[in-house]
């Protein structure tokens, strides 16, 4: 049960609190590569100079990982912002769970095997192919289509989506052809497994807050009905798209594994689908035409009478998918609620690329408002072009409403969400992520004056890195060159720290203005409630501000 907050009577202003999330923007390790580093940001390098600032850890256990070798994003990032306290995330429950054999004593699990073996029928596996450990991990799919065998399975096909955004943009076949190494392993007379289609993370299938149903239907006819441009072998397909269209692995077109002229995986009836990604965002979406009994959003043509379990629940409140495989973590008194229950007036808004994470994924996976009179949320539409095409993105939009909202008197908190850091961070262009960052310091700049004319505090942090990694390197630091000469793109976020600045015109001496050091991001909630003159809870991570 959430009480309200206790006031600390220390801090008072006459604006809001604004916290403005820069996704995808940390400190660089490297000189080279980083283009946060690189663009012209007067405003942040102001703001640096004029403000009390510290970096904060945005991956691996600090976020909830499994280790200081993984990659933060911004599901984990905004969980840790939004509750307070770190969560053991997906990675590491799917992890946990498949290691200790728990999964597969589950009920999902041996209702799925039980399927296949009763009707003589195919286990299929969707899913990203790659170790990015951000939505999927290939260790997590060997381990159960190994499984399946012992189980007595006797067909088990794959629908494999190329990374290249978590992973390195062109790795896709050091996925792939140890993959297929690996299910001959296994095959023998009486276990028959195969990759039966594929294509790329961004043209099909993986799509999120219905910003781009295409995708999915690409993906349906993809998997499902067995419907493209057919290859003998994955190995080919990838090789043979790669020179037709000189795209990177996340923008490869679809492609179907036939032999004899058929496909070799299409999803029939009393089959069993498992969608392997345990990260929500970008499951939902096919997991919805997979188990909705009407679908507007396009023509499935046909809908297979199949047992589909996702890795995860995408959706606590939904409770979507109907069956999965792990429970997630259970995450409760975050942030919003604490402030609802506190009467607290709240304001959250981003483009559809974010929308979700300023919301759903702050809110500790819970769709929704804790308040109807309290909370309002704002979705600005994104841009349906290539991000390296127009990398400022919205943020001026946003950044327009904000200011009014400011202006307005009517929220005691505003929290916003720059994309651009990411979602341009991932395309691998670097001068379109410095452009990206150019764009956005200019409308921190606007906020920034706007809060300072209220009275408010702006706080402006980061959920993970990107932007500021943008080169692959070598062991030695080097930059990694393609046989060109030319740097190696990097599309995947970065281990870097992210920046937090503490922007307090009316400040009176009511805190220390020397930050801490070490924290995590999750320390930024404690932060907001101190701010808003609130003690935290004991039990939320530490203040980054120390209260006199």
């Amino acid at each position: 049960m959430v009480e309200p907050l206790r006031k600390s009577g220390k801090i008072k202003r006459e604006g809001p609190v604004v916290l403005l999330i820069m996704d995808g923007v940390g400190f660089g390790k490297y000189k080279e590569g980083d283009a946060v580093a690189s663009a012209v940001t007067q405003t942040l390098d102001r703001l640096y100079r004029d403000n009390p600032w510290t970096k904060l850890k945005a991956h691996g256990t600090a976020v909830g990982l499994p280790s200081d070798d993984d990659m933060g994003n911004s599901e984990v990032g905004h969980n840790a912002m939004g509750c307070g306290r770190v969560f053991s995330q997906g990675a590491k429950l799917v992890q946990t769970s498949i290691e200790t054999k728990a999964m597969y004593e589950g009920k999902t699990w041996k209702k799925l095997i039980r399927n296949v073996k009763n009707h003589s029928s195919t286990l299929h596996f969707i899913g990203l192919l790659s170790d990015g450990n951000v939505h999927s991990h290939i260790d997590n799919l060997k381990a159960m289509v190994a499984q399946a065998k012992v189980e007595g399975v006797s067909r088990v096909r794959v629908h494999a989506l190329l990374d290249g955004r978590d992973v390195g943009e062109r790795s896709a076949l050091e996925y792939f052809q140890p993959f297929e190494a690996f299910l001959d392993t296994l095959n023998d007379q009486n276990f028959d497994a195969k990759i039966a289609s594929g294509g790329g993370r961004m043209v099909i299938t993986m799509d999120r807050y219905n910003a781009n149903w295409k995708m999915v239907e690409k993906g349906w006819h993809t998997h499902v009905l067995g419907e493209g441009r057919y290859f003998t072998s994955s190995t080919e397909a990838i090789e043979t798209l790669r020179k037709e269209t000189g795209a990177i692995d996340q923008d490869l077109p679809p492609f179907v594994i036939a032999e004899a002229g058929k496909p070799v995986g299409t999803i029939e009836d009393h089959d069993s689908v498992i969608l392997f990604n345990f990260r929500g965002d970008r499951a939902l979406e096919i997991t919805k035409a997979f188990e909705a009994e009407e679908l507007v959003e396009f023509d499935r043509k046909r809908r297979p009478n199949v047992e589909y379990a996702g890795m995860m629940e995408y959706d606590g409140d939904l409770h979507v998918p109907s069956q999965y495989l792990v429970s997630p973590p259970a995450i409760d008194r975050t942030l919003a609620e604490y402030l609802t229950k506190s009467g607290v007036r709240q304001f959250s808004i981003s483009e559809t690329q974010k929308y979700g994470h300023v919301t759903y994924f702050f809110n500790g996976n819970r769709s929704g408002k804790f308040s109807e009179i309290l909370e309002e949320y704002v979705e600005i539409p994104s841009d349906m072009v290539p991000f390296e095409e127009r990398p400022w993105m919205k943020c001026a939009e946003i950044a327009d409403r904000v200011i009014a909202e400011i202006e307005s008197g009517k929220w005691d908190l505003i929290k916003l969400n720059f994309p651009n850091g990411d979602m341009v961070g991932h395309t691998g262009v670097y001068q379109a992520v410095v452009c990206s960052m150019e764009a956005l310091d200019l409308q921190i700049g606007r906020i920034e004056r706007a809060v300072r004319a209220a009275g408010g505090v702006l706080m402006i942090t980061a959920d993970h890195g990107n932007a500021d990694d943008m080169y692959e390197h070598t062991k030695t630091g080097e930059v990694a060159r393609k046989e060109d000469g030319s740097p190696k793109a990097k599309t995947s976020h970065s281990l870097n720290p992210v920046p937090f600045i503490l922007v307090d015109p009316l400040y009176d001496g009511e805190y220390e203005l020397t930050l801490k050091e070490g924290l995590g991001i999750s320390s930024v909630a404690a932060t907001v409630m101190n701010l808003l003159g609130f003690d935290p809870p004991e039990f939320y991570d530490s203040s980054i501000i120390t209260m006199k």
